[in-house]
């Protein structure tokens, strides 16, 4: 049987390598050639038989048994349904010892069930077509990647691969093998990957412990504890991507900036792993800092994109920055390239945030502006990352429709709304990017819960006969609020050291606000100069310069901020007893 028989159906690159590997290493076909001595004899004289071609290489005129004999790959030929041993290479005898030709591959083969290779062998048979399996592991520890190729002996005993190949006119019969003429057979062809595979499962666990690490690091960057304001209920979940994903730096903050106003912060560094996951960290940081200033959204955006661009040009970020005055009403935001913040209404409607969006951060260059989205009672408002809604098969367009879908039909807590979104979009321990959501609710309250939330103002007019209106004013609110003496007494105090610090200091208009909710009283003072108050220390001969002072001693915080339309509001509030 000559190589173009029962291996005519090896695959193409192992016939070249086979070819390759005996024209360097066995001397050309002559009559003196000599057979290899190491393995076993296959039983079948027609793997050994030449038949020479005219003009023929000496590649054409090996014996298949000679040059699968050299092989480094082990090589077993079975045939018939029951897969009866025919022959058997060197490498294969090395590796698992010497098999009975004629046996039964199932009793005499034990290394093949364990390759779990028997229902694929029959599969072959069946179909004529090849089949391989990727690396598979032995009781010996090595693994292999087998390849099963069908084969097939014709009627006047002539090898013929199915897809019409040479076929050498040989004996009717059987041979010593036992294997009829015209049986069909299977080539089975075991590369040695063992080396490949542990080198693999190194790489895979060192991937893993990377991801670990990152994992472990993004999550102790992202708060530990979400800030709950007075007027919203706030929740977020982060989820990393599946063991296949690298972690990416998507990460989310909760603000409280005084006065009862609260910053919201979404964002995504588009890098993967630990790198990525620092530089959020950094950025988180930045962007608290940058709060306490009290600065309008887009200025805080304009602060970090500077700042992003100084800790690595090559890490580009988006960001969401939004704020929420509940005196207001709505959300005043700013984004650098994320995607827009979504509001659903009581009545299920959803509002998308439109412009104003510029570039991601570190880009440099942009003047960024904000915009504004209305947040009244009962409304529910989610900031989320790109992982939530982009996938590879549609637009991201679609992806966030999607969501406002959901959104739309998402109802309970915070926290139950964050995971009927994940769950609606899809996303699972197996999704292939990061994903952040922080959804806000700022709740309607009725009945017995609605008392502990009251407004009331008093416009300044006039003189320095505003400073004891304004005290009288303070205090007919406080008692009407029932609040205790002594608090009753240090907001009186404190609304009339703002007063007086504004009508020295500041300009018309001017406006006392008060405000509690169920877990504080706030005072706030506005006019109309944009001049920002400090605290410092008084000289004991100094006739002023004592109230910010005071109100920093007796107040539980205190700050001050520019107002959008000029101007500026001082205030300080009250932690109430439980």
């Amino acid at each position: 049987m000559n190589f173009t028989r029962w291996s005519a159906r090896l695959p193409g690159t192992q016939r070249r390598a086979a070819a390759r590997d005996d024209r360097s290493s066995v001397p050309p076909a002559r009559a003196e050639y000599a057979r290899p001595e190491a393995g076993p004899r296959p039983p079948d004289d027609d793997l050994h038989a030449e038949v020479p071609r005219p003009g023929g290489s000496a590649v054409e005129e090996l014996s298949a048994g000679e040059i699968l004999g050299q092989l480094p790959a082990l090589v077993a030929l079975v045939y018939g349904p029951d897969h009866r041993i025919a022959y058997v290479n060197d490498a294969y005898t090395a590796a698992f010892g010497p098999r009975p030709t004629g046996a039964p591959a199932a009793e005499a083969m034990p290394e093949l069930d364990e390759l779990s290779l028997f229902p694929l062998m029959d599969q072959v048979l069946r179909s004529g077509t090849p089949r391989t399996v990727k690396s598979r592991k032995v009781r010996n520890g090595s693994s292999y990647t087998v390849t099963c190729t069908p084969v097939h002996r014709d009627a006047t005993g002539a090898g013929e691969a199915r897809d019409g190949g040479p076929r050498t006119p040989r004996r009717t019969g059987r041979d010593r093998s036992g294997a009829p003429a015209g049986e069909r057979g299977v080539l089975v062809y075991a590369a040695d990957v063992t080396d490949h595979a542990e080198a693999a499962e190194r790489l895979r666990t060192s991937e893993r412990r990377h991801r670990e690490t990152a994992v472990t690091l993004q999550r102790s960057l992202l708060p530990q504890e979400l800030e709950q304001p007075d007027d919203l209920r706030i929740a977020a979940t982060y989820q990393p991507g599946g063991t296949d994903a690298a972690v990416g730096g998507d990460w989310y903050d909760v603000i409280t900036l005084g006065a009862g106003r609260t910053a919201l912060v979404i964002g995504d560094v588009m890098g993967r792993g630990v790198r990525a996951a620092a530089v959020m960290g950094q950025l988180r940081t930045a962007v608290r800092a940058y709060a306490r200033l009290d600065l309008p959204p887009h200025e805080v955006l304009q602060l970090l994109d500077g700042l992003a661009a100084e800790i690595d040009a090559s890490q580009i970020a988006t960001c969401a920055y939004a704020v929420h005055d509940p005196n207001e009403g709505r959300l005043v935001y700013s984004s650098a390239g994320h995607l827009p913040i979504l509001v659903c209404t009581e009545d299920g409607t959803v509002h998308r945030a439109e412009d104003p969006t510029g570039p991601p951060l570190g880009t440099g260059g942009w003047i960024h502006t904000s915009g504004t989205i209305p947040l009244p009672p009962g409304s529910t408002a989610v900031l989320y990352t790109d992982g939530l809604v982009e996938r590879r098969s549609e637009d991201i367009d679609e992806g966030v429709a999607a969501l406002g879908r959901a959104l739309s039909g998402a109802k309970g807590s915070p926290q139950v709304v964050c995971d009927r979104l994940i769950r609606s979009l899809g996303v699972t321990a197996e999704h292939d990017d990061d994903v952040a959501v922080l959804v806000v609710q700022h709740p309607a309250r009725t009945g017995a819960n609605a008392e502990l939330f009251h407004n009331a103002s008093l416009d300044l007019l006039g003189g320095i006969e505003a400073a004891p209106r304004a005290r009288a004013f303070a205090s007919g609110v406080l008692t009407s609020w029932r609040f205790p003496v002594e608090l009753c007494d240090l907001g009186v105090l404190a609304a009339g050291e703002l007063v007086a610090n504004s009508l020295k200091h500041g300009t018309p208009p001017m406006r006392l606000g008060l405000r509690r909710t169920d877990r504080r009283l706030i005072i706030e003072v506005t006019d109309g100069d944009d001049h920002l108050p400090r605290r410092r220390r008084a000289e004991p001969a100094d006739e002023s310069g004592r109230g910010i002072s005071i109100v920093a001693t007796i107040a539980t915080a205190w700050g001050s901020r520019r107002t959008p339309g000029g101007g500026k509001a001082v205030w300080c509030e009250f932690a109430l007893p439980h």
